[in-house]
């Protein structure tokens, strides 16, 4: 089984294409225009062992709001998409990630209800132009379309590269425990039947 999928969003202030294998080795060609969200998304592909592609570009020179927010909406619905009817899956991913003097753990429930925690400060900082809060809008987009809830939370740190990698790294390996395939799953793991 080759869960796959692609999805391609063209508006007034974005235009992009992201397509996505689940079961995949973690290889991956990002280009989103943003060097550091180029990053965040290679090391997600990476530590997930996703299969990724992405193109995207927008009105970054009013700002990169509309690109990082329509990138979790694309991304959030290609990951819906590729999960299907979500028969089988383990359906939770938990992770804590260390970067250096920095501890992320993030949780995952492929529920079909969308719901964002996040829990890091970021104590108004940049990496170069990029506002790194614009990250609570790309995972706020993706739950929202993939109507998954996602638990975020920095444990601690200080560097700023660090804190943002590691928040990366564990929604990678989260994720790919949610999607993943158990045998001995039938149907849908809810006692409701669906999700």
């Amino acid at each position: 089984m080759t869960r796959t999928a692609k999805v391609d969003r063209k508006t007034t202030e974005t235009e992009i294409s992201i397509e996505v294998t689940l079961d995949g080795t973690g290889k991956g060609e990002i280009s989103t225009t943003i060097p550091f969200f180029d990053h965040m998304l290679t090391l997600f592909t990476r530590h997930g062992l996703f299969d990724l592609n992405v193109r995207g570009q927008g009105d970054t020179e009013v700002d990169y709001h509309h690109l990082v927010e329509d990138m979790g909406i694309c991304f959030g619905e290609v990951i819906k998409k590729a999960l299907g009817d979500k028969k089988g899956i383990t359906r939770y991913g938990y992770a804590v990630v260390p970067m250096d003097e920095t501890l992320s753990q993030v949780s995952v429930d492929i529920s079909g209800r969308p719901y964002l925690v996040f829990n890091a400060d970021f104590n108004n900082k940049r990496i170069r132009d990029f506002d790194p809060i614009l990250f609570r809008e790309f995972f706020k987009a993706f739950c929202d379309h993939s109507e998954i809830t996602l638990h975020i939370n920095v444990i601690y740190g200080r560097n700023l590269h660090h804190i943002i990698e590691s928040v990366f790294k564990a929604f990678a390996r989260a994720l790919n425990k949610a999607v993943s395939v158990d045998p001995r799953i039938s149907g849908v793991m809810s006692t409701k039947g669906s999700l």
